[in-house]
């Protein structure tokens, strides 16, 4: 079987979550990508996660849940000889994808015009805060100033609390998610034209994208999102304790909640518009808490699946990945590295399969530089040139 992006290179000069994440998924998907980094100031990602040995030995689960399938070369970009490497890597490459500060690699002379002059077919990937325009271009951030500047903080949890961020950098992965489709789109079109492009993403955009049904409602009539919890307009859609945990239920749509209010004994409070729901809200929670905390959750949540009603009860993640549905699924992979330290290592490859290339992994990530003299062989360094080039500190 032939993955989808087999024959491709990717230059990634990305570090932390989003550019790295975007270039993961194309990784598992076959294509070529190898991962540049300073020697002396590699991706911080890999000094963070759940266990502090892994991250003061530069293998971080935060960087290694993005690292496999990657090829790994250390390059000093400051320097003369790192910039040279990198450009006749750039030759060989169909995508380069950096998400430094706007405007940084341009000063290095490593920018998209610079680029398209060695390779007119290249798709170069730019990723940052707030994008390459605007006045805010040249400023910095990570998911959590993205989620506070976006709004999305401010309508995430309830009325009673403090702003929250989501748990997960969600910000950071759909950007990186958004950026690979992107990518993926432009190769596409360079089938069709034989020409490569600059692609602009960011976070801000990305952030307000996820955020499109609100953003859409306020320029429309002003309404503005409040936080409001675990609650929705609806009432048969919201989080309601049962008798031991917490029950996510969600009919939304006319049917499913006629079905519901059937199931629990109550069709006096079927409604045939959205419009009754709404203005009888308080009607139906009153009456949702009083029958949903007789029983289990448990019980609730398969009552509810044999009568084709969305719910679930609230699981941590523990308990989440021994569901016997992760089992029979192809999302995560247990690299095999007899005598290492990060043998048995588990990760997600991608949230799809494909009946004709399903995405996977081939080998586990790798140390600063694992790969440096291999790839640069490849592309005219011999022996002596290399020396140099570590001995000057451009390359480890």
């Amino acid at each position: 079987m032939t993955a989808a992006l087999a024959g491709l290179r990717v230059i990634d000069t990305t570090h932390v979550l989003a550019g790295p994440f975007a270039s993961y998924q194309m990784a598992v998907l076959g294509a070529e990508v190898i991962k540049i980094e300073d020697p002396s100031d590699p991706d911080q990602a890999r000094l963070q996660g759940s266990d502090r040995a892994l991250s003061n030995a530069g293998m971080g689960t935060a960087f290694m849940a993005q690292g496999s399938n990657k090829k790994a070369v250390g390059l000093n970009l400051k320097t003369a000889g790192g910039r040279e490497a990198l450009k006749r890597l750039i030759a060989t490459a169909d995508v380069f994808v950096e998400n430094y500060r706007p405007g940084a690699f341009d000063c290095l002379g490593l920018g998209y015009e610079e680029m398209r002059e060695i390779n007119p077919r290249l798709i170069y990937c730019s990723i940052s805060a707030f994008g390459a325009t605007g006045p805010r271009r040249e400023q910095t951030g990570y998911d959590s100033v993205l989620q506070a500047f976006s709004g999305m903080m401010a309508m995430t949890g309830d009325q009673d609390s403090d702003p929250m961020k989501c748990g997960a950098p969600v910000v950071d992965y759909a950007t990186g998610t958004t950026a690979a489709y992107a990518i993926t789109a432009a190769l596409f079109q360079r089938e069709r034209n034989g020409k490569g492009q600059h692609i602009d993403v960011s976070m801000l955009d990305v952030a307000l994208m996820l955020c499109s049904p609100y953003v859409t409602g306020f320029l429309w009539n002003g309404s503005h999102p409040k936080a409001k919890g675990n609650r929705f307009p609806f009432a048969t859609i919201g989080l309601y304790r049962a008798s031991d945990a917490d029950l996510m239920i969600a009919a939304s749509n006319i049917e499913q909640q006629r079905r519901l209010w059937i199931a629990l004994g109550r069709e006096d409070l079927i409604k045939t518009s959205n419009d009754q729901r709404l203005d009888h809200h308080a009607e139906e929670e009153t009456a949702l808490v009083q029958i949903i905390a007789t029983m289990p959750a448990d019980y609730w949540e398969n009552f509810f699946r044999e009568r084709r009603i969305p719910a679930a009860r609230v699981r941590d993640l523990r308990e989440a990945l021994a569901d016997s549905q992760i089992a029979g699924r192809q999302l995560l992979h247990k690299h095999t590295v007899p005598g290492s330290r990060i043998d048995g290592l588990t990760v997600p490859v991608a949230g799809f399969t494909m009946s004709g290339s399903a995405p996977g992994l081939t080998f586990p990530p790798q140390a600063v530089g694992a790969q440096t003299d291999e790839l640069l062989r490849d592309v005219g360094f011999d022996e002596a040139a290399l020396e140099s080039l570590r001995q000057e500190g451009s390359i480890k």
